[in-house]
């Protein structure tokens, strides 16, 4: 039986950087679960990539089908952006394990959907000033910085992965340390704790299996 890896953490954290490596360790043989979106597409991503980039209205239609998972709606300065996890038939949990990024929300959902045995989240923290850094950082190399949208997303942060939501998610302990939590101070040690939870689960699949 496969898992999911999930990578849950606020905004620059750095999880689709370490996703990115993550994808790209060829022992770990992780599939990607590409997520939708109606937001703009950025500068350097690659639609199929980062996202599939969708209009509303194929999100809509998708909604109708009873195929989206998990779906959040931001209400941005540009519009409501919404993101999207699809029951598109790109994951085969029979054979293969899969690792994806998302909220304390997406994460219960999909969670719910697959089954907590399935879905193996992992928290990556970060300093708040530091993660204010690096997303100042990021957002000039843009062409079009928005820091407006920066800021709100920030600020809704502070709500979504409160004490309270993480612990009715069920990543609390019973003494308030947040479940597979890694800070992402130093990537290579960040990333080297994330794959020791990763090896970790699939040594427990494989004596479940063998039991």
């Amino acid at each position: 039986m496969g898992k999911i890896f999930y990578l849950i953490g606020k905004s620059a954290v750095g999880k689709d950087t370490i996703l990115e490596h993550l994808l790209a360790e060829d022992e770990l043989s992780l599939k990607p679960i590409v997520q939708y979106t109606t937001r703009p597409i950025r500068d350097g991503e690659e639609e199929g990539r980062e996202y599939h980039f969708i209009t509303n209205e194929r999100a809509e239609e998708l909604e109708a089908e009873g195929k989206i998972i998990e779906m959040r709606a931001y209400n941005t300065i540009y519009g409501i952006w919404k993101y999207m996890l699809v029951d598109d038939g790109q994951v085969a949990l029979e054979t293969s394990n899969y690792s994806a990024v998302g909220t304390v929300a997406s994460y219960v959902l999909v969670r719910n959907y697959y089954g907590s045995e399935k879905v193996i989240p992992i928290y990556i923290d970060l300093e708040t000033g530091e993660r204010l850094q690096r997303a100042l950082n990021r957002e000039r190399n843009h062409d079009r910085p928005k820091y407006t949208e920066l800021c709100r997303r920030f600020l809704a942060d502070e709500e979504d992965f409160s004490n309270e939501h993480l612990k009715d998610a069920g990543l609390l302990t019973s003494d308030g340390k947040i479940v597979n939590r890694v800070e992402n101070i130093d990537f290579d040690r960040c990333v080297h704790e994330i794959r020791s939870i990763i090896c970790k689960a699939e040594a427990a699949e494989q004596l479940r299996r063998n039991g």
